[in-house]
């Protein structure tokens, strides 16, 4: 189990470096980590630079656990250019689906904020920041403004605070192998489905294909039922996992036609 691949220890090492180079300020969020295709920001070589970036020490540890424990047999099975190209398009392809809910999303913020600018209140407001923040955030602005609520300074303070949170959600980037990592997850399923799995979490081996379907069912409802402030992409979790069953169905019927 532990006979590392070379193709995995490579993005292994890759994955290391640049986060190494990311806290030492070498490279920067702003330029590599994906950003909405509406921001400034925005580049198209961030669709693969920021497959190599990561948001911590625990972040990274995940994702290359995942990759360290599942890739090698991908590797063995397939070869390293195969899993290099799997990697890359099933990352790939997790940050456009992403992109995609993130717009919808975006679009229902950017009408929700310029329906609170026309009509300002003290419960708009805290409505507004319990549904695109977390519950609580900026309540003592809004006990202030209730207290004054005809004092244009407070209700010119909440307008100011809707605006900033919108303009800071909206320049959130993206960053992670987590799209790739869940892809190698599911063509390991897909491949080897009755493979029992010990997991840490539970007493009992589990094979694979019920360990990616768990994984698939959570992923989704924690995507359509995200809670204010939950800052993982779910939808490039599927994203990934959805590209991935793509390729490996076209992949095997390709190699059965080929046989």
């Amino acid at each position: 189990m532990f006979n590392i691949t070379p193709m995995v220890r490579n993005l292994l090492i890759i994955n290391v470096v640049v986060f190494i180079l990311q806290l030492n300020g070498v490279i920067s969020n702003d330029m590599f980590a994906l950003h909405y295709v509406g921001s400034e920001l925005f580049q198209p070589v961030q669709l693969l630079t920021h497959m190599f970036m990561h948001g911590g020490w625990g972040h990274l540890f995940s994702n290359m656990f995942s990759l360290f424990i599942f890739g090698p047999m991908l590797e063995r099975f397939w070869g390293a250019n195969r899993l290099l190209v799997f990697y890359l398009i099933t990352g790939i392809g997790a940050s456009i689906l992403y992109t995609g809910v993130r717009a919808y999303e975006l679009n229902q913020m950017e009408q929700d904020t310029v329906q609170y600018i026309e009509n300002p209140s003290p419960l708009a407001f805290v409505n507004y920041m319990d549904e695109h923040v977390e519950e609580g955030y900026g309540r003592e602005l809004a006990v202030a403004y209730k207290e004054n609520i005809n004092n244009p300074q407070y209700v010119q303070a909440t307008i100011d605070e809707v605006k900033d949170v919108f303009r800071t959600i909206y320049n959130i980037p993206l960053v992670g192998a987590s799209g790739a990592v869940f892809g190698i997850l599911m063509a390991f399923g897909l491949l080897f489905p009755n493979l029992e799995l010990m997991l840490l979490f539970l007493p009992v081996p589990i094979k694979a294909k019920y360990f990616v379907l768990f994984y698939g069912a959570y992923e989704l409802y924690a995507g359509f039922n995200r809670v204010p402030g939950d800052n993982v992409a779910h939808f490039a979790h599927l994203g990934g996992m959805l590209f991935a069953y793509i390729m490996v169905r076209m992949w095997q019927r390709n190699d059965y036609r080929n046989y």
